[in-house]
């Protein structure tokens, strides 16, 4: 009998490229926060960023390898709707960062614990916005139609019929 609780292999194979694409993701923003403090940035300045970079560079990853989605056509849309997905879990990202700094507490105030509770919520949120939304039906769906959107051509009125014999149209 099968465990509820265990996920199916396809479903495990999907969390583990996730999960790896996020810790790339995470290596560069933990790596571009520190950058940001060592240059003089605030810590919401630096969070920022490292936000941003990190975003990208997991749209990538998440878009090519996790869910093999990354065409020429669909990469504009998927874009758009990934950057969307992103913001809400990287807002609460960051979110979640601003408040236990804010606590001012010797652990949970922590720049570096701050990151990491962050981050764990963000991964959480921006995995089902990527599975069920933006590479899922949902996303397809909203690719397709951006797509029509922007890349639609014009279209040319209906040629008009030759007037008949005998009418006042010219």
């Amino acid at each position: 009998m099968d465990d509820p609780a265990v996920p199916p292999p396809r479903l495990r194979r999907l969390l583990a490229k996730f999960t790896g694409a996020s810790l790339v993701g995470f290596v560069f923003s933990f790596t571009a926060m520190q950058l940001g403090l060592e240059a003089g940035l605030r810590g919401w300045a630096a969070r920022l960023i490292a936000l941003l970079i990190a975003m990208h560079v997991t749209f990538f990853l998440n878009g090519r390898f996790t869910f093999n989605a990354l065409t020429r056509e669909r990469f504009l849309p998927l874009w758009a709707a990934y950057v969307a997905n992103s913001a809400v879990g990287n807002s609460c990202n960051y979110l979640v960062f601003l408040t236990l700094r804010s606590t001012h507490q010797p652990v949970l105030g922590n720049a570096d614990v701050a990151f990491l509770a962050g981050a764990m919520t963000a991964w959480a949120l921006n995995f089902l916005g990527a599975r069920f939304v933006v590479f899922g039906d949902a996303g397809r769906r909203l690719a397709a139609r951006l797509k029509a959107l922007v890349f639609s051509r014009p279209s040319r009125p209906p040629a008009q019929a030759p007037a008949e014999h005998g009418s006042s149209r010219r």
